[in-house]
């Protein structure tokens, strides 16, 4: 089952079109990545899910109900972390969750439970200071945390790593993984590392429309194994090489990377370094990364 469906999107502003006839699905229990350049229209149709924007047209579905303006029936579905989430900073975390419990209608008990459960999910369990003196990154676990709340079907991060140090990026990335089981989470980012370490499924966002979208490992098959790069132990074993195979491009004096047409290049690769017996360091074919896959659709 899909549990956001976007269907013939438009958005504009004043002039400006912002998103022009978007279309993908979110399957249920998927970590979805939603790719884009700053600007792109990311947060725009993240607003327009949560019906805090108007569509100008289309659709938007979540968990099989349509998304009204101004009527927020869905987010009942939809745990929502922003960019820069804003807390009562007099306030410890098991405090604030408790308060938010309470506001969505859960009773003191519930919300207790349910905030000691989270807070140790996202690492805060002994962290009873007032959320002041919180970090970036605490301030996002904790995000995470009041997001996760009503126990969505659906959890909505608009560039949750962006501005963390490569250690509070890590640790974002990992309770997005493990809540997979529990909810199906789409995170919108620029950030390309993050998405290939935890998501399953893509979509790529340029001018106001899908370039690219599925399976990560779908998509990496595309381009799968058509470069092989080849480290020799001496420069003149790179000129030897390089003198028997065309198509050969020096990296440096001992690197040498190969355009591959075809899977059975590779034995000829192969076949020379046997017969002419030069000697390699490293042969390796090279896996197609988001970054290339996303530079390709952009240009």
């Amino acid at each position: 089952m899909d549990i956001l469906e976007i269907s013939d999107v438009a958005k504009s502003f004043g002039n400006v079109k912002v998103i022009d006839r978007l279309s993908f699905s979110v399957p249920e229990h998927s970590v979805f990545g939603f790719i884009g350049q700053n600007g792109a229209g990311k947060t725009t149709t993240m607003k327009m899910v949560l019906g805090l924007l108007k569509t100008d047209a289309g659709e938007i579905s979540v968990n099989g109900e349509k998304v009204s303006f101004g009527q927020t029936d869905t987010n009942r579905f939809i745990g929502y972390l922003p960019d820069v989430p804003e807390f009562y900073g007099f306030m410890t975390p098991a405090e604030y969750l408790l308060m938010c419990g309470q506001i969505t209608g859960m009773g003191k008990k519930e919300s207790r439970e349910k905030a000691e459960e989270l807070l140790k999910l996202v690492g805060l369990k002994n962290a009873d200071k007032r959320i002041q003196g919180f970090s970036r990154g605490m301030k996002q676990r904790l995000g995470i945390a009041q997001a996760l709340l009503n126990s969505p079907k659906l959890l909505i991060c608009d560039e949750p790593t962006s501005a963390l140090d490569p250690v509070g990026r890590k640790e974002i990335l990992e309770i997005l993984h493990s809540v997979r089981e529990h909810t199906t989470v789409i995170f919108s980012t620029h950030i390309l590392s993050d998405v290939e370490r935890i998501c399953d499924r893509v979509a790529f966002l340029h001018k106001g429309k899908i370039a690219l979208e599925g399976r990560i490992d779908k998509l990496q098959d595309l381009r799968k194994g058509d470069r092989t790069e080849l480290e020799f132990c001496t420069p003149q074993d790179a000129g030897r090489f390089a003198s028997l195979l065309e198509g050969c491009v020096r990296l440096d004096p001992v690197k040498i990377r190969i355009i591959n047409k075809k899977e059975s290049d590779m034995v000829g690769i192969l076949n020379i370094l046997a017969q002419n017996k030069i000697p390699v360091r490293r042969l390796e074919r090279l896996e197609p990364t988001l970054e290339e896959l996303f530079m390709e659709v952009v240009a």
